[in-house]
């Protein structure tokens, strides 16, 4: 299976990040154990998740993915051949997100024991904080990997201007520098990252992993009418976001493409990903093995010009 390269790092995974959000949240231990196992044994690697995971949900507190994660990695025995990537700087009960170095230290010790693990292979900045200097961040993630708890490290959600920043001072300072952008990205949604950050992770050549590849499920056809609303708990943000003309005229190009290639729509939305420059893999949850085969055949899936053509032209911004 092909491998790619995540920025400079020595990170190299065949192209599909396991989502681990659902994981405490939408599914449960047992049910995530399933999808885990389906997923190593497809020959995939990476694992993306974050300390915030699941807090969001009734009863969490947040650490509920890592934890499930953790367990899983502890009786499979199998931690140098999984990537395990996590996020610090969400609010995790301050009432605001946090990027001082005290609390990135104190944030990757409780994620180091929740996942049950020595090191993180890729801690990433999950959302920005203005109100601590980028040299402060950065200067805490150097003191990680100097120590051995942090391998890369990677952002999520910075501004162009930000990340341009960041990149500068590790340079400046001699630094660890982000080998990974994390962009909510995808088929419906291309305008921000295309025009802002992707120039920027072309030329530093960093690594980009796609969140909401899936546009919440949107782009994988399930959603068309009022009635596929109940599906599911993001089904009423879906009709909010993408029952339009454009989020139709998408289904239609992708419903074309997954007929031509006798695959599932989630696959085409994917295989588009991976045909854009500098993306390394997107990252998509499964509730489901089945579901979890759907996206693992956007890996072996590679669309000709005509089929890439037409999903442009159905989503151009």
């Amino acid at each position: 299976m092909e491998k790619r390269k995540l920025g400079h790092s020595d990170l190299e995974f065949a192209p599909l990040a396991l989502g681990g959000n659902v994981f405490g949240w939408t599914i449960e231990e047992a049910d995530s154990f399933k999808i885990l196992d389906a997923f190593a044994s497809a020959g995939f690697s990476f694992i993306d998740t974050a300390d915030v995971y699941s807090r969001w949900a009734p009863g969490n507190t947040g650490g509920e993915s890592e934890t499930i994660i953790g367990k899983w990695i502890k009786q499979r025995g199998n931690r140098e051949s999984v990537i395990v990537a996590t996020k610090v700087g969400s609010d995790m009960g301050k009432g605001h997100k946090d990027l001082t170095k005290k609390y990135i230290l104190k944030a990757a010790e409780d994620s180091l024991l929740r996942l049950q693990t020595d090191y993180i292979d890729l801690y990433q900045t999950h959302w920005d904080d203005d109100r601590t200097a980028i040299d402060e961040t950065l200067e805490a993630y150097a003191q990680l990997v100097r120590e051995g708890k942090v391998r890369w490290i990677g952002a999520s959600n910075l501004s162009a201007d930000r990340l341009n920043q960041s990149m500068q001072v590790s340079r400046k300072k001699n630094f660890p520098a982000y080998q990974s952008f994390q962009p909510g990205y995808n088929l419906y949604n291309r305008k921000k990252y295309e025009t802002e950050v992707e120039p920027i992770c072309l030329r530093e050549n960093i690594g980009v992993i796609t969140y909401y590849s899936l546009a919440s499920g949107f782009l994988s056809g399930k959603y068309r009418s009022e009635a596929d609303l109940a599906k599911s708990k993001r089904g009423e943000g879906v009709k909010q976001h993408y029952f339009n003309e454009k989020g139709f005229k998408i289904l239609k190009a992708l419903d074309e493409v997954a007929e031509k290639y006798q695959v599932s729509q989630s696959a085409v939305a994917l295989a588009w990903l991976l045909a854009r420059p500098g993306i390394t893999a997107p990252i998509s949850s499964a509730t489901k093995v089945e579901q979890l085969k759907e996206l693992i055949q956007a890996t072996e899936l590679k669309l000709d010009s005509e089929a890439i053509n037409l999903l442009n032209e159905a989503s151009a911004y």
